[in-house]
Order: structure tokens, then sequence, then C-alpha cells
């Protein structure tokens, strides 16, 4: 029975989306509820999985071809798996010349066969570094280093160079020199839009400040065991001890909680707090929703799903949109001070850094203490210096004194 297999139902603020990966060819074998195909979103990269055991009879939209919402993108065939259909694009051209004739056992990109072909090379003695062995046209080119220049195919470019006129050539060998050029992501090009947004939309400034995390630190470390048995496991981190101070921080500052919609300020009534987590495919910002009344425990139970899924690709487009002030934290990968760049249309970005043991001055005598850079940018549109720095001096008297944050004083 033939089956329809489209693209995911994109929500109202995504317009359409591109085929990122086919994971199966036409004629595999695929399993009920296997990824077949990667669907890339401005936001997200969303999965589609087989939809019964079977095969892909035909694919309709190759990688890199846009796709709309709810659009055919293949057709799956259930039961055995057939033989790939003719007129599927992902399946390879016909062969043209002995060289890829010979390598139609062995999966290989079109860029990498088109290389091969141009440089005389046999893709069935070449190294194949992809997924399922695949030959990649990285492959093709370190294959034509590591061999023997040969006389080059009458009418065909010299060995080792790109065919001319090719400047999308992924890889372009000048001598021992190697480039490697590849096309921008959708959700790369989305982060680059937004920030380059926020940078010439706003009147955007940053605040600087410092808290001694030793208060923190010293609860973290007596409570941390009995937190662990007593919420099943969940680790107490420093990332709940910021949320809950930025969630008491914003109730007192309604403004840096707001943003502007053209001539209206929208004073938001609940605190939507996103938590910046980086992937391999860019930077994305789940948010918790309700910050306010949510537990430590909630917060790093919620923080810690998040970190998983976005890892894996598995964050849904509704998790990461909204969200009225943001967290970033910078010094999980070692940055000392930075200034974070609004996520719009939010008015307020708190940045966090890494705890540095510094020799700081106590009651007049010199301690070391650990202490952590606090960076707040704002919408100066918005908010005046005044308050952004109150609200920046809330978040570190809470966080030095961490009673404070459950008597709320």
């Amino acid at each position: 029975m033939s089956i329809e297999i489209k693209a995911p139902t994109f929500p109202e603020s995504v317009a359409d989306g591109t085929v990122a990966t086919w994971h199966k060819k036409p004629g595999e074998a695929v399993k009920r509820d296997e990824l077949i195909v990667d669907i890339e979103t401005d936001k997200v990269v969303l999965e589609v999985v087989a939809p019964a055991d079977g095969s892909i009879a035909e694919i309709l939209k190759g990688e890199g071809e846009t796709v709309l919402s709810n659009e055919v993108i293949a057709r799956f065939v259930e039961g055995a798996a057939s033989a790939p259909a003719a007129s599927a694009p992902a399946a390879a051209p016909a062969a043209a010349s002995a060289p890829a004739a010979a390598s139609a056992e062995k999966p290989v990109n079109p860029a990498a066969r088109k290389l091969a072909e141009e440089n005389n090379v046999n893709t069935s003695s070449v190294a194949g570094s992809g997924k399922d062995g695949r030959v990649l046209k990285e492959d093709v080119a370190n294959h034509i280093k590591s061999t023997p220049a040969a006389a080059p195919v009458a009418g065909s470019p010299a060995a080792g160079s790109p065919a001319a006129g090719s400047p999308a050539a992924a890889i372009e060998a000048v001598g021992d020199r190697v480039e490697k050029r590849v096309p921008m992501t959708r959700l790369r090009k989305r982060i680059a839009e937004r920030l380059l947004e926020a940078s010439n939309t706003t009147a955007m400034l940053t605040t600087f400040n410092e808290v001694n995390m030793a208060p923190v630190m010293a609860l973290r470390a007596k409570y941390k065991d009995q937190f662990e048995k007593a919420h099943g496991g969940s680790r107490l981190g420093f990332m709940s001890f910021f949320v809950k101070a930025a969630a008491e921080a914003l109730r007192r500052f309604p403004a840096v909680n707001a943003s502007i919609d053209n001539n209206d300020i929208v004073y938001h009534g609940y605190q939507d707090i996103g938590v910046a987590v980086s992937t391999d495919k860019g930077l994305v910002v789940p948010v918790l929703r309700n910050a306010e009344n949510m537990s430590l425990a909630t917060i790093e139970n919620t923080i810690r799903d998040f970190g998983l899924r976005a890892r894996d690709g598995k964050l849904g487009i509704e998790e990461m949109s909204g969200g009225t002030f943001t967290i970033t934290n910078g010094g999980v990968f070692g940055s000392l001070l930075s200034t974070p760049i609004l996520n719009l249309p939010q008015s307020a970005i708190l940045g966090m850094h890494k705890i540095q043991e510094r020799p700081m001055a106590v009651n007049g005598k010199v301690e070391i203490l650990p202490m952590m850079y606090l960076a707040l940018s704002y919408d100066h549109r918005l908010l005046d210096g005044k308050e952004a720095v109150q609200f920046l001096v809330t978040i570190k008297d809470l966080l030095e004194d961490p009673a404070r944050i459950l008597l709320e004083i």
C-alpha cells in the first residue's frame, strides 16, 4: 500500500522549511517510527519518521529543497522493500563514465561523484567517511592528494582543481591548502538575522556588576546530597538560583519584563524566562513558563530536559516561542566577561560568566572569594540606566544572601 510522506505542520510563525538530510534511500528497508528525513526550519529541526514497516518508493523533495507545511515530500510503500523509483531526485544519475559505473555499489554524494569524474578517480577505491560509508567530496579530494598525479582526461580540468565556473564547490585545493565551503543552515541564518536586527533596531546598552558566589556555593555544598535524594535524583545547580533571583527582580521591576510593540509598551504579568542552550546547529532558547511559580527542583529538571532534547534536536517550536526575559551562561565555556545581545522583542538579557577566585577587600581585609561578573544588556528606549542598574543590583543582593530569595525580601 502506498502512503504519502508529508512535511510536518508548521506553526503560523514558520512559513516553510528545508529538507536537511534524507537518512534513508529509495528501496532501503525501514522500520516503523524509524527516522527517515530531517526538515530544518528557522527555529528547530523537525524529524519525520516512517509510518510503518516498509521502504521509500520515491523521494519528491531532495536535500536542500524548500517545503511547505504538510507538503508531500515522498511516497512510502508498506511491506517489503522495493526497488528505487527511477524518478527519485535523490537517486544517483545514470553512469556516464567507467569510474561512476564502478562505484555503484558504494553510496557517493553527487558532489563527490562529480569531482571523481573530473579527475578520473574510481570511487570504489576511495574510503568513505560519511554515514554508512558514504563517499564525501572531502574523501575524493584527500584521495587525489594522496595519489600520484596522472595525466588528466582530455577536455577535463587538471587533477585536483575545481571545475571552471563552480564557485560552490565544497572543497577547493590550492597546493597544500584546502578550503571547505558549506551552505549556511536555515537555523544559523535565522540566528544571524535576529542578532543583526537586535543590533540595528534597539538602543542596546550593557551594565556590569559582580557577585560573590560563596554563599550560593556553600548552600549548594551543604544540601546538594539531601536535595538530590528528596527530588528523585535532581541535581542542585547554579542556574536555578539565577532563575529564581531573576524572577523576583522582574517582579520588582516590571519594565525589565516588558517589551515594545510599535508605539505601545506591553507589560507582562508573568515571568517566562528563556535559558540559552548551545547546540551543534546553533543557539536555541527554550522558555521556562511561569518561572516565578517554579521550585528550584522543577527549574533544574526542566533545564536538564531542555539541554538533552536540544542536543538531540527534539525541542518543539512552541517550547522556544515567547519569553519575557533571557539568561545566557557563557561561563560554561570559560567566558569571563561578555556583552550579550537582546533576544527580541524582549527588553533585557542577563549574562552569567565564569566563577573565578579573586582577591577582594572585605571589612578592610583581603580575602580570596569566588566572584562572577554579571552583564545586563537592555534596550535604552524602554529602560533607563537607573532601572537597569537597580535590577542587576537586586539580582546580586539576592544571590549573595540566598535566604532572601525564599523570603522574597
